[in-house]
């Protein structure tokens, strides 16, 4: 008994240090003091406690003696792990180093300090700001029509163009000092969230030249001339900007373009030249169509040394006016019935003077490291932002709709069956409206969030299309059928583009997520990386001796975190919150110890291979995301003052993101190779089993009831959208007559139970009221409320008809001389 004794003394002295993360000089001294104090009592015996010094001594004195350790442990170590591990590629090298690391990065260590980040505010709108979005754009809003837009123009109005250039929408991340209106990060995502409720084509028109547009790049790297020319004409509309990154044989691996430049002289303007000769085929460039200056990427080579020694100088970037002899733009594509400008651009033995390259020749070559660094914040704001504020509209009108449209005598959204639909669309709009912010938030604090953007875009855009896919299946009939009174028909016809554009959705779940992260985030590997580097031998070895057992301290501490509280549920964590929200916050330490231990395990077992194991990268990208949108929901309820009537909304995003948790890492442990492993993985990660369960039903149907009836609540999760009710804009229409249509539902019922009780009897609506009436059934005014009610929610669910002729509209001579002429490939 007392050797069974002995060994759990010891065995628990050694997994609290490496639960609390002690270094090896405390891990090793605190075991030396439960084998001393066992050895002064003479318990257990003389031969178990020789052993047991023998053993500790093995393994304390090399550890601790650092000469030692690092000749015969390290030194060992350095050499298995520099053949182990891939030379980090120029292009990986600018991918990792143009971000910055936020609170991922806390997820990567096992141990994230909360209060680091609920007492970090959330950005706001300033006054302006606010002013901005109650005027010029709720202004934009009303004069817009997503079906003239959309199905007779292809185009916006002359009139919404207009109103797009004298109130700065093309400016809005230009400083003032240039004429633009300088917004921060939250407002450019407000605007974007509102605009896109009314009209997709619309929401693309402002936010490319606010994202990957000219202006961003000219800010950053432009010259002085550059910037004094192009920022003031870019804000004010005078100039509409495109930027040509994709080419027909390099999409998703951008960095493999074909279209290249060569160094040499040229005639421009009449004189000898010392410029660049392109040749580019570009495709898929929003605002290609109309644009005046077109940013361009292309491989620069210098054959005749005429910059210098290099001949391939790498990816360059330049700025081309639309007027440059030989660039031929003007077509569009067709995007899913979705006509925002879009199209082709193709330049032969295009000459342009070197100082249309963006930043001068010296940033010739350093094209790629200037995309990856403006994508970082554009991708973390524009699609996101766009996609939140599509999901807020459809929760809004969803919620209406399911309340005004009635089946069986029963508001269709009191059927369990669309219950679930409705209870995702609350649940993921919250989770989407968090992430976004919290994005565009850290952008404001001066980061340059390339992970967290990453999952922004990727998750942003799926549960988007998740959203608008049960929108779609609420609304039935009245959502397939096009037309004027359609307010969802565009949105599901352009899901899969926002899936697609800014990094295919695969490619950034399988290879960008957890494939930056791994490196860029988490507290050793890029250390080691870099110490690989360093050229003094004795410095590197005694670098990486610091690194790898910190590195090795780490994952014993985060595998023994992840047992303790997986067996726990978390309540060993220091954690914030009260009664409520506490348990979510211990959740998320056990699981980010789960996470941050397996990340260690796939990178020691695949090494460098891990960038071809794409489906576990993939799932671990996913327990990273789960985890990083979580702490973004706590964050924003937290700042929202812990609201009780959001608690539903926020517990059913919670469970739907803490149970994908944990089905991504059981199935990274179930795809494992080494099938022995297995148990021991499961043993540490899930010691009681896979305990985590989608929201249940209940929750589920709480979640519905807030989405059908007006609330504080309703008001928080669809904030910032349009809702006017306007002619011609169903969805303000829907929210104005929800009230009444509540209001109504009483009176309903007495008229109900008098027709079973064989009181009212008539054929239409109108003889049931009067005879109603008659009867005194209603009162006067009941029965004018219910007649108006079933009036105006006829005309709610009434959908569009049309002649064939019109239908037919795009018959026109024009049309058809477009279609019979010269077809150019794209």
């Amino acid at each position: 008994m007392i050797t069974l004794l002995f060994f759990a003394v010891v065995l628990a002295t050694a997994l609290t240090c490496a639960f609390f993360k002690t270094r090896v000089p405390v891990w090793t001294g605190a075991i030396g003091a439960v084998l001393l104090v066992f050895t002064v009592a003479g318990q257990p015996g003389w031969l178990v406690l020789t052993l047991s010094w023998l053993v500790f001594l093995l393994v304390a004195v090399p550890m601790n003696h650092r000469p030692w350790r690092r000749e015969f442990l390290t030194r060992p170590v350095l050499k298995a792990f520099a053949g182990m591990v891939p030379q980090i590629s120029e292009t990986e090298r600018v991918a990792l180093e143009a971000g910055t690391v936020g609170f991922e990065g806390e997820l990567f260590t096992g141990r994230p300090r909360w209060q680091r980040l609920i007492k970090k505010p959330l950005h706001e709108l300033t006054v302006e700001e606010q002013a901005f979005l109650d005027g010029p754009v709720e202004a934009l809003c009303d004069m817009t029509d997503e079906w003239e837009v959309s199905h007779y123009r292809a185009d916006l109005p002359e009139a919404v163009w207009d109103h797009l250039k004298k109130h700065g929408f093309f400016g809005m991340i230009i400083p003032k000092e240039y004429g633009g209106l300088g917004f921060s990060a939250v407002a450019h995502r407000a605007v974007l969230e509102k605009v896109a409720g009314v009209s997709s084509t619309l929401g693309s028109v402002i936010a490319v030249p606010n994202s990957l547009g000219p202006a961003e790049l000219l800010l950053h790297y432009g010259t002085k001339a550059q910037k004094d020319h192009y920022l003031p004409r870019l804000a004010d509309g005078r100039e509409i900007p495109c930027f040509g990154l994709t080419s027909t044989t390099a999409g998703s691996d951008a960095t493999s373009i074909s279209d290249y430049g060569v160094v040499c002289k040229g005639q421009w303007k009449g004189k000898e030249t010392l410029g660049i000769r392109l040749n580019f085929e570009k495709r898929y460039i929003t605002l290609a169509p109309v644009a005046t200056v077109v940013g361009l990427a292309f491989r620069l080579y210098d054959p005749d040394g005429l910059l210098g020694e290099t001949d391939d100088i790498g990816i360059t970037l330049a700025l081309l006016p639309r007027e440059t002899p030989g660039m031929e733009i003007g077509r569009r594509h067709f995007p899913l019935n979705n006509p925002f400008p879009n199209g082709p651009i193709i330049g032969k033995d295009v000459f342009i003077p070197l100082d249309y390259l963006l930043g001068g020749t010296e940033y010739a070559g350093q094209g790629w490291r200037m995309l990856v660094e403006s994508l970082s914040v554009g991708r973390a704001i524009s699609l996101p932002s766009s996609a939140t504020g599509g999901a807020k509209t459809a929760a809004l009108a969803t919620g209406a709709y399911a309340r005004i449209r009635k089946q069986f005598n029963m508001p269709i959204g009191r059927f369990e069956g669309v219950e679930e639909a409705l209870a995702r669309i609350g649940g993921y709009t919250y989770a989407m409206s968090a992430l976004s912010r919290q994005t565009a938030s850290a952008v404001d604090d001066g980061e340059k969030p390339s992970v967290p953007g990453a999952i922004a875009k990727y998750w942003a855009t799926e549960m988007s299309r998740d959203v608008i896919k049960d929108a779609m299946d609420i609304h039935g009939g009245k959502g397939i059928i096009l037309g004027p009174k359609n307010y969802l028909g565009r949105g599901w016809q352009g899901a899969p583009i926002w899936i697609t554009v800014e990094g295919a959705n695969i490619l950034t779940r399988s290879m960008m997520i957890f494939g930056q992260g791994a490196i860029r985030c988490h507290p050793y590997v890029l250390k080691e990386l870099e110490a690989l580097q360093i050229d003094d031998e004795d410095e590197r070895l005694k670098t990486f001796d610091e690194l790898l057992f910190g590195h090795v301290g780490h994952s014993m501490s985060c595998a023994v975190r992840s047992m303790v509280l997986g067996v726990s549920a978390g309540r060993f964590a220091a954690v914030p919150g009260d009664r409520k929200t506490r348990k979510y916050y211990r959740k998320l330490s056990r699981y980010s110890a789960s996470f941050a231990f397996l990340a260690d395990i796939a990178m020691l077992t695949y090494g460098g291979k891990l960038k071809q194991k794409e489906k576990i990268s993939a799932r671990l990208g996913d327990a990273l995301s789960q985890l990083y949108i979580c702490s973004a929901m706590l964050r924003r309820f937290e700042q929202e003052g812990r609201p009780a009537a959001d608690q539903p909304i926020m517990a059913w995003a919670f469970h739907d993101a803490i149970h994908k948790t944990q089905n991504a890492l059981a199935g990274v442990i179930d795809n494992y190779p080494f099938a022995w492993v297995r148990p021991f993985l499961r043993l540490l990660v899930f010691p009681v089993g896979r305990a985590e369960r989608s929201p249940n039903d209940r929750l589920g149907h709480k979640v519905a009831a807030l989405l059908l009836s007006p609330s504080e609540t309703r008001d928080r999760l669809t904030r910032g959208v349009y809702r006017s009710d306007r002619t011609g804009f169903p969805i303000g229409v829907m929210e104005k007559l929800l009230p009444q249509v509540i209001a109504a539902d009483p009176v309903e019922r007495k008229l109900l139970k008098a027709q079973r009780a064989g009181q009212v009897s008539g054929h239409t609506y109108e003889e049931q009221l009067a005879q109603a009436l008659e009867k005194k059934v209603l009162t006067a005014q009941e029965a004018e409320l219910l007649l108006d009610v079933r009036t105006r929610s006829l005309e709610v669910v009434s959908v569009d008809d049309f002649d064939h002729a019109e239908l037919q509209a795009g018959l026109t001579p024009a049309g058809d001389a477009a279609r019979g002429g010269q077809r150019k490939a794209a």
